[in-house]
């Protein structure tokens, strides 16, 4: 293989909200830490172990837009993207160092927030519970439902 590839996906849940950034020219950063687990059981105290890793994502325009609006702390995102390090001058003079997630793609899997925090009616609950392989009683065979 004569190419490199720098490719990262991460399934994970967001450890605060989006932070957003906004330039001259209208465009903008958000920046958000997304938390992966891994869980195993220790063999010598039989212990169930949880082992938590921080990944610092960045996005970019409409989809930093689009993943303030909808993304929280807690929410559960896939993502895509490639790796990134960067350093800069701290304002004491030191130098500073960071791997980031430029995010290039994104899935959520967190179910899509209302507006105005409206929570579900009972009816609309119930409706996401249906279950539509239920045999249709008192129905002749050859009939649909509908």
């Amino acid at each position: 293989m004569n190419g490199t590839l720098n490719k990262v996906m991460l399934i994970g849940h967001l450890g605060d909200d989006v932070k957003m950034h906004y330039f001259d020219g209208g465009n903008c950063i958000g920046r958000f830490q997304l938390a992966t687990n891994e869980v195993y059981i220790n063999k010598t105290t039989n212990e169930k172990i949880t082992s938590t890793e921080w990944h610092n994502l960045v996005v970019r325009n409409k989809a930093a837009e689009i993943c303030e609006k909808y993304l929280s702390k807690g929410d559960k995102i896939y993502v895509e993207g490639r790796i990134k390090s960067r350093q800069w001058q701290a304002e004491d003079g030191t130098t500073k160092y960071t791997t980031e997630i430029q995010v290039t793609e994104f899935t959520f899997l967190t179910t899509k927030k209302e507006t105005g925090n409206h929570r579900p009616s009972h009816d609309q609950e119930s409706a996401k519970n249906t279950n539509f392989d239920a045999p249709n009683e008192g129905l002749p065979i050859n009939d649909l439902p509908f």
